[in-house]
C-alpha cells in the first residue's frame, strides 16, 4: 500500500546528513539534469501532471510555464515551508528527515526556470527544522553542490538559498501573503490578477511551491515522467504524503498513490479506531476542507477528483479521525478558535465573521445558545464564501458549513440538554 518517493530514505538513519543522503542516492538527478534543457525538464514536469501538494492541487508544470523568459529582472523560488494548518505535518517530514531531496528538488525546479536565489519560507515554530535545513544547506555549499557553480563545476549555473523563518502566522502559507511578508511587509494576501501570470517579488518574477512537491521533482527528472504516472490514477497521478492523527492506533505520515479508499487507508495502515471505538467522521486534508461522515468515509477515495465528487477536498492529505465519543460542537468551537485568532483581518466578511461563529458557539457551550443560532452560523458561513481576497474565508465556511450542516441534530441536541427551553 505504501509507495515510497519522496519518503524513500525517511527509514534510513541520519539521513539528514550529506554523507548519509549521497550514500543513498541524493543528487543523482542532477548528473541527467544537465544534459536537458531547461523547457526540457518543465516539459517533464509537465507531461508528469506533478501537482501542488500545499492544498490547491493545481498543475505544476504550466505553473513553472508562467516564468517569463527572457527577462533581464533576476528570478525567484519561494518553496512555502509555512506548514501551520491543524491536522497537517508532511513536509516537517521532509525537512527533518531527508533535506537534501528538498536542496535537490531546488536545484532541478531553479535549473527549470532559470532562477538563480531561492528562499525557504519556513513556519517560524519550526525553530528545528530551520536549523537542520540549514546546516544541509552549509552542507551543500562546502561540497560545491550549490554556490557559483552546481556539482563542483559540473554545470555553470549559480545558485544560492536562504531560509526564512516567519513570524507564526497561518495566513503567510497563503502564497500572496507570504511573499508580502518575505518583502518585510505585514502578512496580508493580495488582490489576485485577472489573468494567469507567476508572482512578484519585489516587482520580480516568482515561483511559488509546496515542499512536498519540489521534493517530488528529483524522482521524475531522474526516472522520467512515466515513472511518475505509473502510480495513482490517470488524472491524479503519482503519491502524496498523507498525514493521519487522531484516535487511530499508527497515527503517522505515509506515502501513498492516489486513488486508494480512504476506510482502507484508516484501517489498515492507521491500524483502526483505538480502545475498540467507533469512527464518527474524518477531516480529510486538514481543518480547511469540508468533513465527511462515517457514510462518506466508507466511500471515499483519496485523489483529487474523487474528493471534489464527495464533496470535500484532499487539502494537505492530512487526515483528522474523529471518533463516536467526539462532541461535534466542541469540535467546531476548538476550530473556529483557530481560525478567528489567525484571521488577518483585511477583509471585513472574515475579520467579523470569524469573531461571531466564534462569539456564538462560546454562548452554546457556555450553555446560553439558542436553537436559532445554528441558522445564524450558516448565513454566516454565506456570507464568508467567495467575498474575500483569499480563500482563507471559504475555507473556514467549507468546514463550520459542513459540520453545523451534517451534525444539525447534534447541535440542536446540545443545545436543548443545555439550555432546555425551545427555540425562541
Amino acid at each position: 500500500m505504501i509507495t515510497k518517493i519522496v519518503s524513500k530514505k525517511f527509514d534510513i538513519p541520519e539521513s539528514y546528513k550529506l554523507e548519509v543522503a549521497q550514500e543513498n542516492g541524493a543528487y543523482g538527478s542532477l548528473k541527467k539534469l544537465f544534459t536537458m534543457t531547461p523547457d526540457e525538464v518543465i516539459t517533464e514536469v509537465d507531461k508528469s501532471k506533478l501537482r501542488g501538494k500545499g492544498g490547491g492541487g493545481a498543475l505544476c508544470g504550466p505553473k513553472w510555464r508562467y516564468m517569463p523568459t527572457n527577462d533581464p529582472r533576476p528570478a525567484y523560488l519561494i518553496v512555502n515551508a509555512d506548514e501551520s494548518e491543524p491536522g497537517t505535518f508532511k513536509d516537517r517530514e521532509v525537512m527533518d528527515k531527508d533535506p537534501h531531496l528538498l536542496i535537490e528538488g531546488i536545484i532541478c525546479s531553479s535549473y527549470a526556470m532559470n532562477i538563480h536565489t531561492a528562499y525557504i519560507y519556513i513556519r517560524g515554530e519550526y525553530k528545528w527544522l530551520a536549523d537542520r535545513l540549514n546546516t544541509a544547506i552549509d552542507e551543500a555549499y562546502d561540497a560545491g553542490i550549490i554556490g557559483d557553480t552546481l556539482m563542483n563545476g559540473a554545470c555553470d549555473f549559480k545558485l544560492d538559498i536562504v531560509v526564512h523563518r516567519g513570524a507564526g502566522a497561518y495566513i503567510c502559507g497563503e502564497k500572496s501573503a507570504l511573499i508580502e511578508s518575505l518583502e518585510g511587509k505585514r502578512g496580508h494576501p493580495r488582490l489576485k490578477p485577472h489573468q494567469k501570470e507567476c508572482e512578484w517579488y519585489f516587482g520580480d518574477p516568482a515561483t511559488v511551491n509546496n515542499v512536498e512537491t519540489i521534493a517530488s521533482v528529483p524522482h521524475i527528472v531522474e526516472h522520467g515522467y512515466e515513472a511518475y504516472t505509473q502510480y495513482g490514477t490517470e488524472k491524479s497521478p503519482g503519491t502524496m504524503l498523507f498525514a493521519l492523527s487522531g484516535p487511530v492506533k499508527n497515527p503517522g505520515v505515509y506515502e501513498l498513490a492516489f486513488g486508494l479508499k480512504m476506510i482502507d487507508v484508516i484501517n489498515t495502515l492507521g491500524g483502526g479506531m483505538k480502545d475498540g471505538k467507533k469512527l464518527k467522521a474524518v477531516i480529510p486534508g486538514g481543518v480547511s476542507c469540508p468533513i465527511l461522515t462515517k457514510d462518506e468515509v466508507e466511500k471515499a477515495v483519496l485523489d483529487y477528483e474523487s474528493m471534489w465528487d464527495i464533496g470535500s477536498t484532499l487539502g494537505t492529505g492530512g487526515m483528522v479521525i474523529i471518533d463516536e465519543d467526539a462532541c461535534m460542537v466542541e469540535v467546531a468551537k476548538n476550530i473556529i478558535e483557530f481560525y478567528h485568532h489567525e484571521s488577518c483581518g483585511q477583509c471585513t466578511p472574515c475579520r467579523e465573521g470569524t469573531g461571531w461563529i466564534d462569539k456564538i458557539l462560546h454562548d452554546v457551550v457556555s450553555q446560553q445558545g439558542k436553537l436559532s443560532d445554528i441558522q445564524t452560523i450558516s448565513d454566516v458561513c454565506d456570507t464568508l464564501n467567495g467575498k474575500t481576497i483569499c480563500v482563507f474565508a471559504p475555507a473556514v465556511a467549507d468546514i463550520i458549513g459542513s459540520i453545523v450542516v451534517k451534525f444539525k441534530d447534534e447541535f440542536e441536541a446540545y443545545i436543548l440538554a443545555n439550555q432546555g427551553v425551545s427555540d425562541e
